[in-house]
């Protein structure tokens, strides 16, 4: 019997069914071998991945350690460093020199009218000379004292002490003391030292009234007052051992100072500071030599009361405040004194006293101008009045004036100029002219060069 075809098209199917199920399982388990071989790479390369950066940065860590540790070592170091430079002073040296060429000769150096200093007042040596060098010492010795030592290098040897002092620190209120030697700050010009001067020498006030320089040991106190204009006042107390004074066995002082000074700035480009200055001392047999009618040389003294008054001035320009490139400063100052006591004639023969009182003058201007970098030049003009000058033995017809031949009236003066180059704020060299006529008899013609050098942690001075 034949079947229906259907039958035979249901019978193929059910042979063939089974194959191809096999045939799909097969190719599912395949695929799914694939999947876990596939995903077993990429895991195994994210492994890797992660082993290669957990790798650097291990080895990225180890160094940022290492150079942690070197830089702590090295900060210990530096620390170790400063605590033992802690109390280690700032160290400078100041060296100086000069050749001059004087037409009269200085040996014989007077300021005629005006009783002699005793002082370095004269303009030194003729020639090629070392001048007057500076050992500076400086520190702070504590949060309350600091201190600063200058010692004196002679030309010919020695070593004398021109500043040693203590100064405190932070006190509150603008206040400020300071105790042992140094230059008192009356005036403008007294207190800087001779290298930061403008000129070689001190102007003939400061020689005739000051001998050259006022220096002391006593105390100092000072106030500056918390205002935008520079209000600063000030005194001093001292053994009175230089000129005007004398250096007197006592208790007690013979010096004494005030001093107020004003100051403030016009606009960007320019400022002032004023100032008033009063000292009084007490010298006793402060003694000089002089030469009598027959042109004898003869020792007089003076004792009694001097007393000074100066007033100063100086006005600075600088275009926008920056001095570095132009700048230029105006600068005056004049003096007044007064004296009164006993002059004695000749201390080491006669012995003659009598009654002494002064009443004199002077005043000096200069003016410097820097028109490049390195490059400056000044003008100076000083005058002396020799005013009234009274001298008991004079008046009373025991002596005469040719007695007292130093004293005599006569009105000094002296002109100056100087150019000077500064390759650095370390290193200076300077020539001046001058014409001093110091001596009523003489005009003295003078050349100098200087030279300047700063050595070590010396700061730079203001202009």
């Amino acid at each position: 019997m034949q079947r229906p075809a259907w039958a035979l098209v249901v019978a193929a199917l059910a042979c063939t069914t089974p194959a191809a199920a096999r045939a799909d399982k097969a190719a599912d388990l395949a695929q799914i071998r694939r999947q876990i071989e596939q995903m077993k790479q990429e895991y195994e390369a994210r492994i890797a991945a992660l082993e290669k950066r957990l790798t650097a940065a291990e080895a990225k860590a180890g160094s940022a350690e290492q150079q942690a540790s070197q830089a702590q070592a090295a900060a210990s170091s530096v620390s170790r460093q400063q605590r033992s430079n802690a109390f280690n002073p700032d160290i400078s040296v100041i060296l100086q020199g000069r050749y001059a060429s004087l037409s009269q000769d200085p040996a014989t150096y007077r300021i005629g009218g005006f009783i002699p200093s005793g002082g370095e007042v004269g303009p030194g040596k003729r020639g090629l000379s070392l001048s007057e060098s500076e050992l500076v010492f400086s520190a702070n010795a504590d949060p309350y004292f600091s201190g600063t030592l200058i010692g004196s290098l002679s030309p010919d040897g020695g070593i004398d002490v021109e500043n040693a002092y203590l100064q405190t620190l932070g006190l509150s209120h603008g206040l400020m003391l300071k105790a042992g030697r140094f230059f008192s700050k009356v005036g403008y010009l007294n207190e800087q030292h001779q290298h930061a001067w403008d000129f070689i020498d001190a102007p003939l006030p400061y020689r005739a009234f000051l001998g050259g320089q006022l220096g002391d040991d006593g105390v100092q106190a000072q106030w500056i007052a918390p205002t935008e204009l520079l209000v600063q006042l000030g005194a001093e107390l001292g053994r009175g051992r230089s000129f005007p004074g004398s250096d007197r066995d006592k208790n007690g002082v013979a010096l004494g100072t005030l001093y107020a000074h004003v100051g403030g700035d016009v606009g960007v480009s320019n400022s002032w500071r004023a100032g008033l200055s009063y000292v009084q001392t007490s010298p006793l047999d402060r003694a000089f030599d002089d030469q009598n009618a027959a042109g004898a040389t003869v020792t007089d003294s003076f004792s009694g009361q001097s007393k000074l008054w100066i007033a100063d001035f100086v006005w600075k320009w600088a275009p926008n405040g920056n001095p570095y490139e132009r700048n230029f400063k105006l600068q005056t100052e004049y003096f007044r004194r007064r004296e009164d006591g006993t002059l004695t004639y000749d201390t080491t023969g006669l012995a003659l006293p009598g009654a002494y009182a002064s009443r004199q003058s002077g005043w000096y201007a200069q003016a410097v101008y820097q028109f490049a970098p390195r490059w400056r030049t000044g003008l100076r003009y000083d005058r002396l009045g020799y005013g009234s000058v009274d001298i008991g033995q004079v008046a009373s017809g025991a002596l005469t004036a040719a007695d007292f031949s130093i004293l005599r009236s006569y009105g000094p003066t002296l002109r100056a100029a100087m150019i000077d180059w500064s390759p650095s704020e370390f290193s200076r060299i300077r020539l001046q002219l001058a014409q001093d006529k110091s001596r009523p008899d003489a005009t003295d013609n003078q050349l100098f060069l200087q030279y300047i050098l700063s050595l070590g942690t010396h700061g730079a001075h203001t202009w």
